[in-house]
C-alpha cells in the first residue's frame, strides 16, 4: 500500500514538474515575440503588448497556483536572453510573477468561472484580473529599475504606463483567446456559409483595423461594430481573436507613431491604447456573457417545457390504461 502512495505521489510530482517547465517554456517563447514591438527608455526596454502575462493568467487559471515557478522561471529566461541579470532581475521577475497570481486570486474571489458566460466574469476579467492586478508589475517593476539606477526619475511615469499597458493588454487579448481555445471544437457539418461569414469578418476586421490606425482622421472606432458582429455571431470564438488582432494592429501603429498615434509622448501613447484595447475588451466580453447567459436561459426554458410536457402527458386521461379492455362495471355484453 506504501508503495501504490509513493508511485502516486511520484507520478503527481513528475506531472507538475512538467507543467511548469512547458508554462516557462510557453512564457519564453511568446515573451521574446512579444519583444518585437517595444519602447526603449535608456537601458530599459517595454513592450506596450506583453503576451506573456496573458499566458501566465490562463495557466493558473487551468493548471493552478502550483504552476506559479514556471512563471518566475520563464519570466528570468527572458530577461537573461536581451540582457545581463542584475539586482533589479530580481524584482522584475517578482513583480512579472505576483501579478498573475494576484489576478487568479481576485478572480477566484468573485467566483470567477473561464468559460466566460456570465455578465460578470467579462468585468472581473477586465477590471480585476488586467487593470487591477497588472499595477501590481508595473509599480514593482519599475521601482526595481529606479532603486537600481537603471531608470532615471524623469522616465519613470513613462515606463510605468507603458509597462501597465503591456501587461494589462495581455490579459485582456491573450486570455480570453486561450480560454476559447480550449472549448473549440470541429463542427460535425461544414456548414459554407458559416465559414463564409467568418472569412468576411476577419477580414474585415484587418482592413478597417489597419485603416483606422493609418489614417490621421482617427477612425478606430470603426472596428467596434465589427466586434459586436463577431461576438454576437461567434461567441468568444470569433470575439476573442478579434480583439486580438485590433490590438496588435494598434500597438504596431502606436510604436511607429502614425495615424492617430502621431505626435503624442510614451504616457499619451500609452494611455490611448489601454483606452482603446480595454474598451474593446470589455465591449465584446460583455456581448459575449450577455449572448451566452440568453443561450442559457433558453436551454433552461425548453428543458422546462419538455419536463412539463412529460407531466401533463402522465396526468392526461386515460393515460396508462392503453393495452388494457375498456372496463364495463362487470356486467356482460349480453345482460
Amino acid at each position: 500500500m506504501a508503495g501504490v502512495v509513493r508511485n502516486e505521489e511520484l507520478r503527481r510530482f513528475t506531472g507538475t514538474g512538467l507543467r511548469i517547465l512547458a508554462v516557462a517554456a510557453a512564457y519564453l517563447l511568446v515573451g521574446r515575440l512579444g519583444l518585437l514591438e517595444q519602447v526603449v527608455l535608456g537601458s530599459v526596454r517595454v513592450a506596450p503588448l506583453w503576451p506573456p502575462t496573458g499566458i501566465a493568467v490562463s495557466c493558473l487559471l487551468l493548471m493552478g497556483l502550483r504552476v506559479w515557478p514556471g512563471i518566475a522561471l520563464g519570466a528570468l529566461l527572458v530577461i537573461a536572453t536581451i540582457g545581463p541579470v542584475t539586482a533589479a532581475s530580481a524584482g522584475v521577475v517578482a513583480g512579472n510573477t505576483l501579478a498573475p497570481i494576484c489576478a487568479v486570486l481576485l478572480l477566484r474571489r468573485v467566483d470567477f468561472r473561464v468559460e466566460l458566460d456570465r455578465f460578470r466574469d467579462g468585468a472581473a476579467l477586465v477590471f480585476l484580473g488586467a487593470l487591477i492586478a497588472m499595477l501590481l508589475s508595473a509599480t514593482m517593476g519599475s521601482g526595481a529599475l529606479l532603486i537600481s539606477g537603471s531608470l532615471s526619475a524623469d522616465n519613470f511615469w513613462g515606463t510605468w504606463a507603458a509597462w501597465w499597458t503591456g501587461d494589462a493588454m495581455g490579459v485582456l487579448v491573450i486570455t480570453p483567446v486561450l480560454l476559447a481555445a480550449r472549448t473549440i471544437r470541429l463542427p460535425l457539418e461544414i456548414r459554407p456559409a458559416r465559414w463564409l461569414e467568418a472569412t468576411a469578418l476577419l477580414l474585415s476586421t484587418i482592413a478597417v483595423a489597419l485603416i483606422g490606425s493609418l489614417s490621421t482622421l482617427h477612425l478606430l472606432f470603426l472596428v467596434f461594430p465589427l466586434l459586436i458582429w463577431a461576438a454576437l455571431r461567434f461567441e468568444l470564438a470569433g470575439a476573442a481573436p478579434c480583439v486580438l488582432l485590433v490590438s496588435v494592429i494598434s500597438v504596431m501603429a502606436a510604436g511607429r507613431q502614425v495615424g492617430p498615434f502621431a505626435d503624442h509622448d510614451l504616457f499619451a501613447l500609452m494611455v490611448t491604447l489601454q483606452a482603446l484595447n480595454g474598451a474593446a475588451a470589455l465591449t465584446t466580453l460583455l456581448l459575449v456573457a450577455v449572448v451566452a447567459e440568453r443561450r442559457s436561459t433558453y436551454l433552461q426554458i425548453e428543458r422546462a417545457c419538455v419536463a412539463l410536457a412529460e407531466v401533463v402527458a402522465r396526468l392526461a386521461p386515460g393515460d396508462g390504461t392503453s393495452g388494457r379492455p375498456p372496463s364495463d362495471g362487470g356486467r356482460g355484453h349480453g345482460s
